[in-house]
């Protein structure tokens, strides 16, 4: 089964170094949540707001060990008026036997507002 785990993080700078380290905080977190193994990911889709252009978020999670070959996707944020500036979202294709409820999905930083129904809500793996 595939499954989808979503994360969010804001950013204060519009700054290269912001940028990716708040992208590589973001996937490390949910594949500690997860216990998500490189080789299962069929892969990652990452969208930011019009606000962020200094750098491709993709960086951050070619800093970790064993993502060099996981297919990464960058992309723009729809631009809805009033939503949420300054975010780096993630959506990653995961294969797992982990039922549906019991996938833990991140929102850190600012991005805690675009689902405070999930954040801190800790789920069994």
């Amino acid at each position: 089964m595939i499954r989808g785990i979503r994360g969010a993080i804001t950013v204060e700078k519009n700054e290269e170094q912001t940028i990716i380290r708040a992208a590589e905080r973001l996937v490390r977190d949910l594949i500690k949540e997860n216990s998500i193994e490189p080789d299962h990911v069929a892969s990652v889709l990452i969208s930011v707001t019009d606000d962020i252009d200094a750098a491709f978020p993709a960086r951050g999670l070619r800093e970790i060990e064993g993502w060099t070959y996981v297919p990464v996707m960058c992309m723009r944020e729809i631009p809805v008026p009033q939503s949420l500036g300054m975010c780096i979202r993630v959506m990653m294709h995961v294969n797992t036997k982990i039922e549906q409820e019991n996938i833990h999905h991140v929102y850190l930083e600012g991005a805690v507002a675009l689902r405070p129904d999930l954040t801190g809500k800790k789920m069994s793996i």
